[in-house]
C-alpha cells in the first residue's frame, strides 16, 4: 500500500472526502515531524511510539577500498509498536 492507497483507505473508513483525508494524513505527518525535530517523543495509545534514535559516531569500511572511515553520528526516527497492537497480529 503506498500512500494514495492509504488515503484513499483513510478516506473510505472515515467516511470523508479525499481532500480532507489528504489534508489528514499530511497533517499528521507534519506533526509527527516536527515533534521529533524538537526532540520530543510521540505516543500514541494502543498503537505506539514515535521517537529520535542517536546513532554515536562509529567505525566503518570503505567496501570498494576496504579502508577503515569513520561514520559520524546521526539521528533516525524509530516507530516502536506497542504491545497491544503486536498482540493483534498474533
Amino acid at each position: 500500500m503506498n500512500k494514495a492507497d492509504f488515503i484513499k483507505a483513510i478516506a473510505k473508513k472515515a467516511d470523508i472526502s479525499l481532500k480532507d483525508a489528504t489534508a489528514a494524513v499530511n497533517a499528521y505527518q507534519d506533526v509527527i515531524t516536527e515533534a521529533l525535530k524538537s526532540g520530543d517523543k510521540v505516543a500514541i495509545a494502543n498503537f505506539g511510539s514515535y521517537e529520535l534514535k542517536v546513532k554515536p559516531e562509529r567505525q566503518g569500511y570503505n567496501p570498494r577500498s576496504n579502508q577503515p572511515i569513520t561514520i559520524g553520528p546521526s539521528n533516525a526516527p524509530v516507530l516502536k509498536f506497542g504491545k497491544a497492537y503486536k498482540d493483534l497480529f498474533n
